[in-house]
C-alpha cells in the first residue's frame, strides 16, 4: 500500500515547529537514525543562528528544516535527511567536510560535498540560461551538466527539495528576485523532476514557478478552479461510491480517490490544444489504485461498462510507458451528470513510482540489494543519469542506435557562465575551438578554475575554462599527434587550417608516397578514377589527403589491388581429386585447382566451422556451412554439385589476421539503455559491428548484429559476454 500524499506545503508548518517535525517521523526511522537526525538538526540550529539564504534572504535554519521535510516525506534514507539539513553548512564551516564526516559518516559528508556542487554550479551558469538566441539548447545543457557531475542521483532530489522551499518563500521576495529565480525553476529545476519522475516537486515547481511568472493567468484559472470546488467534489464523491460499488460486485479490490488538477498542468494544456477551460475534460479526474495489471484492464472494462468512453480520449502507458517510465491507463468518458470523467489506473506500485520516481528506488535497503527487481530500477536510473531523448521519440532505428551510442561527456564553463558540452577526455584546446574556430587557432594558454594548466589537461564537469590566446596565429600540427585534440570537430577544424596552410606541400609529398606505392604494386590506374574510388572529387584532393596521413599507404594498397576474377565453372568440370588451395578464402577444394570461393552470405561460415562447397553457375564455389538450411534446399535438386571443402591451414589458426562476418541474434526484455549496453560489451571485446537491426514488440526486443569476428571461438565468447547482459532471454547465431 502506498501511503497517502502529504502535500509538501506542509513542510512550511514543519520548518515552523521543528521538534514537533522531528517527532513525527518516529514511524519512519529506526530509533538511531532519529537520534541521528536530532542531532544534526541541533548542530545545524546554531551553525545556522542568525544566517540568511542568500538568493531570498530567508533565514536558513527553517529553510533547512522544511527542505528536510520534503526529503523525508520523499521517503529518502535518515542519511539523505540529514545532508538536506546541512545543506549550507559548507558557507559557514571552512573545514565542513571534515566535521560533517567526524559527527555522522562518510555518507553524509559526500552527499554535502555534492550538493555544494551543484549550487556552484547551478549559480554559475544562471547568468546564461535566459539571454541567447540558442536559449533552449543551452537549458538542456545546463540540465544534463547538473546530472552529470553528480554520483549520487540524492544530490539532485535535495536541490529540487530546497527549490521547493525556496518557491515557497518568494513571495515574501522582490519582483527583481521572483523574476529569475521563476524562470530558472520552470526552464531547470521543474524538468529535471519531471524526468525523474519526481511528481510531487514537479508540480508544485511549476505552479510556483507560473504563479510568479504570469500573476494574473495564474490567478484567473485558480478563481475558475475554486469557483465550482464544492460542486466537483460532490461530483467525484458520487463518482467515487458508483465505480467502488460495480468493482467490488465484479470482486475487484481497489483504492479510489480523486485526483487534483494542477493551475500549470491546466495552463499548458489550453495554450497547447487552443482549449477554453469549460472545454478541459480532466478538471474532474479520479484514480484507481489495484493490486496487478490484470486488475488495471478488469477495472477499465468496469469503467468502460458503466460510463461511455469518449474516442480518442484513451491512453495505454502500460503497454507503452514514458520516457520516465510512467505506467497508467488514462480514459475520459461520460461520466454522472452528463460530465467528462478522467479516470486514470494504475497499479500500487506504479502509483508509487508515479508520486515518487527516482526517490523510491533510494529507500533505505537493509543488507543491500539483492532484489533483482530493485537492480532493475538501479539499471534504469543510470539511464536516466545519462539523459538519453525518450526511445518512443526516436523516429527510425538508426537513430535510436546513433542514440544508445552516445558516448560521456563533459560539461565546462566559460567565465560568462555558458555551459559547454564536449567529449570526455577534452582538453582546452577542444574548448577553444567549442566556443569559436578562430579562438580554437590562436589558442596559446589556459586558466582552469583560475590556475594555468598545460594544454593537453583533460577537463573535468564543472571546471571554469579561460582560454589565453595571441592576436594573430595557428594551430600547430603537434596538437594532432600529442593529445592535445579529442573531440573530432576541433581534429576536422585544425585539420582543414593544415591543408589550406599547406597544400601545395602536401600534394607533392603524397604524390611521392602515391608513385611509391603504385611502382609496389606493378599497378597503372587512372588515377582521377583512383581518387572517385577513395571518395575525393579531384585527384590533387587524394594526393593532398595522402599528403597528410589522412589516407595511408594501406588504403592504397587496397585500393590498387586487383579485383578477384571469377571463373565460370560447372557441375561436370569437378573430376580431379586431389586437394588444392584455393586464392579466394585460404580454403580447400577437392577439385580443379584455383577455382574462385565465396563464403555464402545466407550461413556466414567462419574457422572452424564444417563447410561444404556447392558449385553455382558463373560463380565459383559457394562455401556454407554443413547445417546451412538453404544448402540444403539447394542440394534437395542438384546433389551433384555439393563438393568436400575445408579451411586451409591459414585460417584454421587464431593468428591469420582475416575477419570474418557473422550473425547473432538478441532476444531480451526491452528497457532503455539495452541496445547501449550490448553496443558498449562489443566494443569492449573489440568486435566491429556492420549491421544492426532491432524490432520491439510487446516489451520484448529482438536484435540481429552482423559481426566482423576471426573464429568460432571468438563468437562463442563474445556470444557468452551478451548472455551476462541485464534483460537477455537468449543470443543464437544464424
Amino acid at each position: 500500500m502506498v501511503a497517502p500524499t502529504r502535500p509538501l506545503a506542509v513542510s512550511v508548518a514543519d520548518a515552523a515547529d521543528p521538534q514537533g517535525w522531528l517527532a513525527r517521523l518516529g514511524d519512519r526511522f529506526a530509533a538511531d537514525e532519529l537520534q541521528q537526525i536530532g542531532i544534526a538538526m541541533e548542530w545545524a540550529q546554531a551553525l545556522y543562528a542568525g544566517q540568511y539564504y542568500a538568493p531570498i534572504n530567508a533565514p536558513v535554519f527553517p529553510h533547512a528544516v522544511a527542505a528536510a521535510s520534503i526529503v523525508a516525506d520523499l521517503r529518502l534514507s535518515a542519511d539523505t535527511v540529514i545532508a538536506t539539513l546541512l545543506f549550507c553548512a559548507p558557507d559557514h564551516l571552512p573545514d565542513a567536510q571534515e566535521q560533517i564526516e567526524a559527527r555522522f559518516s562518510p555518507t553524509v559528508a559526500k552527499l554535502v560535498d555534492g550538493i555544494s556542487k551543484v549550487r556552484k554550479m547551478a549559480a554559475l551558469s544562471r547568468v546564461e540560461a535566459g539571454r541567447k538566441e540558442d536559449a533552449q539548447q543551452q537549458i538542456e545543457t545546463v540540465r544534463k551538466m547538473l546530472l552529470a557531475m553528480v554520483e549520487d542521483i540524492r544530490v539532485v532530489l535535495v536541490k529540487l527539495a530546497w527549490r521547493t522551499q525556496t518557491m515557497h518563500y518568494l513571495a515574501k521576495c522582490d519582483e527583481s528576485v521572483r523574476v529569475p529565480i521563476a524562470r530558472e525553476t520552470l526552464d531547470i529545476f521543474a524538468p529535471l523532476a519531471n524526468r525523474l519522475g519526481v511528481w510531487q516537486i514537479k508540480w508544485e515547481l511549476e505552479d510556483l514557478g507560473f504563479r510568479f511568472l504570469e500573476p494574473t493567468v495564474y490567478k484567473r484559472i485558480a478563481s475558475l478552479l475554486d469557483e465550482k470546488r464544492v460542486d466537483r467534489e460532490t461530483f467525484i464523491a458520487e463518482s467515487i461510491a458508483s465505480l467502488r460499488e460495480e468493482l467490488l460486485k465484479q470482486g475487484i479490490k481497489a483504492d479510489l480517490m480523486g485526483r487534483p488538477k494542477h493551475i500549470f498542468s491546466i495552463y499548458k494544456k489550453m495554450k497547447q490544444k487552443r482549449l477554453d477551460f469549460s472545454e478541459m475534460y480532466d478538471i474532474r479526474a479520479i484514480r484507481v489504485l489495484v493490486n496487478d495489471i490484470s486488475d488495471c484492464y478488469s477495472a477499465l472494462g468496469v469503467v468502460h461498462h458503466i460510463w461511455q468512453p469518449i474516442p480518442g480520449e484513451f491512453d495505454d502507458y502500460i503497454s507503452h510507458p514514458k520516457g520516465n517510465f510512467y505506467r497508467s491507463l488514462h480514459t475520459v468518458v461520460v461520466g454522472p451528470q452528463d460530465k467528462a470523467l478522467e479516470v486514470q489506473i494504475r497499479t500500487f506500485d506504479m502509483h508509487e513510482h508515479a508520486e515518487y520516481g527516482v526517490a523510491a528506488h533510494w529507500r533505505y535497503k537493509e543488507g543491500g540489494s539483492g532484489d533483482a527487481r530493485y537492480e532493475e530500477k538501479i539499471a534504469w536510473l543510470r539511464q536516466l543519469l545519462d539523459w538519453r531523448d525518450d526511445m518512443s521519440q526516436q523516429s527510425t532505428v538508426a537513430e535510436a542506435f546513433q542514440a544508445e551510442q552516445f558516448d560521456d561527456s563533459v560539461y565546462a564553463l566559460t567565465p560568462a557562465g555558458r555551459v559547454i558540452a564536449m567529449p570526455r577526455g577534452s582538453t582546452p584546446v577542444d574548448f577553444a575551438y567549442h566556443l569559436h574556430t578562430d579562438l580554437g587557432h590562436r589558442c596559446r594558454g589556459a586558466k582552469v578554475d583560475g590556475h594555468i594548466v598545460p594544454l593537453d589537461t583533460p577537463l573535468q564537469t564543472g571546471q571554469r575554462v579561460e582560454i589565453l590566446a595571441a592576436k594573430e596565429g595557428g594551430p600547430s600540427i603537434d596538437w594532432l599527434h600529442q593529445g592535445y585534440l579529442k573531440s573530432h570537430r576541433a581534429i576536422t577544424k585544425v585539420r582543414h587550417w593544415l591543408r589550406q596552410q599547406n597544400l601545395d606541400i602536401a600534394i607533392e609529398t603524397g604524390r611521392g608516397i602515391l608513385e611509391r606505392e603504385l611502382t609496389r604494386a606493378g599497378s597503372h590506374p587512372n588515377l582521377e578514377e583512383l581518387a572517385d574510388k577513395l571518395g575525393y572529387k579531384q585527384l590533387n584532393e587524394l594526393l593532398a589527403a595522402v599528403g597528410q596521413n589522412e589516407v595511408t599507404s594501406r588504403d592504397l594498397a587496397i585500393a590498387l589491388a586487383p579485383a578477384p576474377v571469377e571463373v565460370p565453372v560447372e557441375a561436370g568440370d569437378i573430376i580431379k581429386r586431389a586437394r588444392a588451395d584455393t586464392h579466394g578464402e585460404g580454403i580447400l577444394i577437392e577439385g580443379v585447382d584455383k577455382l574462385m570461393t565465396m563464403l555464402a552470405r545466407c550461413c556466414k561460415p567462419v574457422p572452424p566451422d564444417a563447410v561444404v562447397g556447392f558449385v553455382t553457375k558463373g560463380r565459383g564455389i559457394s562455401i556454407h556451412r554443413s547445417d546451412c538450411a538453404t544448402l540444403k534446399r539447394l542440394s534437395a535438386n542438384a546433389p551433384e554439385r555439393l563438393i568436400t571443402a575445408d579451411w586451409g591451414e591459414k585460417l584454421r589458426g587464431a593468428q591469420h589476421g582475416q575477419v570474418f562476418a557473422a550473425d547473432v541474434e538478441v532476444e531480451a526484455h526491452d528497457r532503455p539503455s539495452l541496445l547501449r549496453d550490448i553496443s558498449d560489451l562489443f566494443s569492449r571485446d573489440k568486435i566491429n559491428v556492420t549491421a544492426a537491426q532491432t524490432l520491439s514488440r510487446n516489451q520484448i526486443a529482438r536484435m540481429r548484429f552482423t559481426l566482423e569476428i576471426r573464429d568460432a571461438q571468438g563468437l562463442r565468447k563474445v556470444m557468452e559476454h551478451v548472455k551476462q547482459v541485464a534483460g537477455v532471454i537468449a543470443v543464437v547465431r544464424r
